[in-house]
């Protein structure tokens, strides 16, 4: 009978939790997930990011990374951040592409959604339910790396 109940148990206990749940709620309904990896592109050596060397500054990579492109902030010692520059809650049109000024980024549709580069939180008075999609950043000596898989 323990056994029995311990089957009963395990069974209930392993069914009732689903990966799928948890990338239900992280999953957004209006940005693709594309896979892209910069590799070497952003190395710190070169001119166009030399700038990543020093904390709060940021670099824009283009439309071949991400969805509308890619911003990288270096916030300082080995904290680096990178977010698509789509807005999150909007399905991909003209107006969705963000645009960076300082550490805000914002859309140029009707409701200006605005969002922080530095955490990809959305500023008070954007609408919907998502912040910023976070990418994944390496720092080998002077390579920068982004990626999504």
């Amino acid at each position: 009978m323990k056994y029995l109940f311990l089957l009963v148990f395990a069974s209930v206990f392993f069914t009732s939790c689903n990966k799928n749940d948890d990338d239900n709620i992280r999953q957004n309904e209006f940005l693709p997930n594309y896979t892209f990896d910069t590799g070497n592109l952003i190395n710190t050596n070169l001119p166009q990011y030399s700038d990543m060397e020093f904390p709060n500054n940021y670099v824009i990579l283009n439309n071949n990374y991400g969805i509308n492109g890619v911003v990288v902030f270096y916030a300082g010692g080995n904290n680096y951040n990178a977010f698509e520059l789509s807005d999150p809650n909007h399905a991909i049109r003209d107006c969705s592409k963000l645009t960076v000024l300082g550490v805000i980024a914002t859309c140029s549709c009707d409701d200006a959604n605005a969002y922080d580069i530095l955490t990809g939180q959305q500023q008070e008075g954007t609408t919907g339910q998502y912040g910023l999609k976070r990418y994944f950043v390496e720092k080998s000596g002077n390579i920068i790396r982004v990626y999504n898989n």
